[in-house]
């Protein structure tokens, strides 16, 4: 169940939204340049828990204290599948959430919800020395958000299901229901593992950190 685009009308131009694309895009090509030291790059900027509980910086050392990796990793990717899956979900849905709240508070709010799910995704396993680097705790936020304030809007899908393959009309709910149940089966399959390199329990405490927060951050309705 992949989405391709929602059928929410917005009332601003998204600036923050097409910003943070940008700036992810304009990462990642940097990181791409890098050739074989984009490895190097990645585990001194990317959140390492074993670097944040200890207030430590292991090598390769990275030019800021180890705490703000959870702020460099959010503009950093794993791969190409990584960056276009993030930035497809953040530009079907980041429009909304930005347009309920205003650019300000959706900046805010953005960072708020990566910076739980960094700190989900430590709780888990303190010990771990593997990067934790995307966007996607940032956006499970923002998908959060979205599945309170609009769980009826109707999202076009793509469906496949071995063969069988079609493009409908979803509700919100069912397609963001979905990505969350996702999340909790992958993280209950790949307990005790690195999970195939995936932060499940990031995406989880992003996702309802959005939830929770929404109503702080949205603008009142007069």
């Amino acid at each position: 169940m992949i989405p391709l685009k929602d059928e929410n009308p917005t009332r601003i131009f998204p600036l923050v939204t097409i910003g943070l694309i940008v700036v992810n895009a304009l990462v990642f090509l940097y990181q791409l340049s890098l050739g074989p030291a984009s490895q190097t790059f990645v585990f001194a900027y990317g959140a390492l828990p074993y670097e944040i509980t200890r207030g430590m910086d292991i090598e390769p050392q990275a030019a800021i204290p180890p705490y703000l990796t959870i702020y460099t990793s959010m503009f950093m990717h794993g791969g190409f599948m990584h960056i276009a899956g993030n930035m497809l979900y953040l530009w079907i849905f980041g429009n909304n959430i930005e347009d309920s709240m205003g650019h300000v508070r959706f900046v805010l709010f953005y960072l708020i919800c990566g910076t739980i799910a960094t700190v989900a995704h430590i709780l888990v396993d303190q010990d771990s020395q593997v990067p934790m680097v995307g966007a996607s705790g940032a956006i499970s936020g923002v998908l959060g958000a979205y599945l309170l304030l609009f769980p009826r809007a109707r999202i076009l899908t793509l469906m496949m299901l071995g063969f069988f393959i079609r493009i409908v009309k979803v509700p919100a709910i069912v397609v963001l229901g979905f990505w969350i149940v996702f999340q909790f089966l992958n993280s209950a399959l790949t307990a005790g593992t690195e999970g195939g390199g995936v932060a499940w329990f990031a995406h989880i405490g992003g996702f309802f950190a959005g939830l929770l927060l929404i109503s702080l951050f949205r603008k009142k309705v007069i």
